[in-house]
């Protein structure tokens, strides 16, 4: 948990999970999602990530299941790394983080609101990339 409290308190979480899966519930800015030490995670769909845009500093792996999302994440965890998963809305983040967090080790975080939010808050999405894991860019 002491490794965990700069995370939080740079993402501006209480230091309490939702569950003692280690799911935490956050509205982060864009700023704060670039500069935390964390595996930011966008879930959406290609199309999504092409339409909206993404935050540059996140991997692309959409969410279909949890088996084949936890095989194709496991080659980016990093030790004691949480994880954050980012979507539209925050909707389908809320459901993977409870799916995938008893297969983890670390915190996971549901950023609320989604990219929606971040918009909504004046930030402007960057285009994917293939080295990101854009299939479609």
């Amino acid at each position: 948990m002491l490794k965990l409290l700069p995370v939080l308190a740079l993402l501006m979480l209480p230091p309490q999970p939702a569950s003692a899966q280690q799911i935490y519930t956050a509205q982060p800015s864009a700023q704060q999602l670039q500069e935390a030490p964390v595996l930011l995670v966008d879930i959406r769909r290609p199309e999504e990530w092409v339409e909206t845009g993404v935050l540059p500093n996140a991997l692309l792996l959409t969410f279909e299941s949890p088996a084949q999302f936890m095989a194709a994440l496991r080659p980016h965890l990093k030790p004691g790394q949480p994880v954050a998963l980012i979507c539209r809305t925050g909707n389908r983040t809320s459901r993977a983080a409870r799916l995938i967090a008893s297969d983890l080790d670390v915190p996971v975080v549901d950023v609320a609101g989604g990219m929606f939010r971040l918009m909504g808050a004046g930030y402007r999405p960057d285009r994917p990339t293939r080295a990101q894991g854009c299939t479609i860019c």
